[in-house]
């Protein structure tokens, strides 16, 4: 699948002046990879966890400079969401995109990607279920929300029922 920009945001406000943002539909994870996030859906609904500020977002984990396209930190992320045996593919990421980055800026310049992978599974740690459809939904603030709402009008893979 060759990439597809979804939405582009110039002078996006949580950037430095200048920055942009860029959200894209890849099954590529490219680097550098900053964090990774866990997209897993029940119908409508996605999995989310509790991030340091309380609000709810997709497992996030970030990745250290030596995992660049964050393939390792995101299986580690899956393994501890949904156990042993599970795996992940590359949906999509924000790509920021900073010429002149300012001090308190901890991304890599000039580009820094934020990689989503989904996997499909029960997690096995403490989360909500959050309705996307739903028109008061908490995540729709996200800079990741139009790869989102994109993946989940897509079908989904069949699978063979768990016995």
């Amino acid at each position: 699948m060759p990439e597809q920009l979804l939405r582009s945001t110039p002078d996006a406000p949580w950037l430095p002046p200048g920055g942009r943002a860029d959200v894209v539909r890849s099954a590529v994870a490219p680097a550098p990879t900053g964090l990774v996030r866990l997209l897993v859906r029940h119908g409508d609904a996605v999995f989310c966890t509790a991030r340091d500020d309380g609000r709810l977002d997709l497992p996030t984990r970030a990745v250290p400079a030596a995992d660049a396209h964050g393939s390792v930190t995101a299986a580690r992320l899956v393994h501890d969401v949904l156990g042993a045996g599970t795996s992940a593919v590359p949906v999509g990421f924000v790509r920021n995109v900073v010429g002149a980055p300012a001090a308190d800026y901890g991304w890599p310049a000039p580009l820094a990607h934020f990689t989503v992978w989904a996997a499909q599974g029960t997690p096995r740690v403490a989360g909500e279920w959050v309705d996307v459809r739903a028109a008061g939904c908490v995540l729709r603030d996200r800079h990741w929300w139009p790869l989102l709402a994109v993946v989940s009008a897509e079908p989904r893979a069949s699978r063979a029922p768990d016995r």
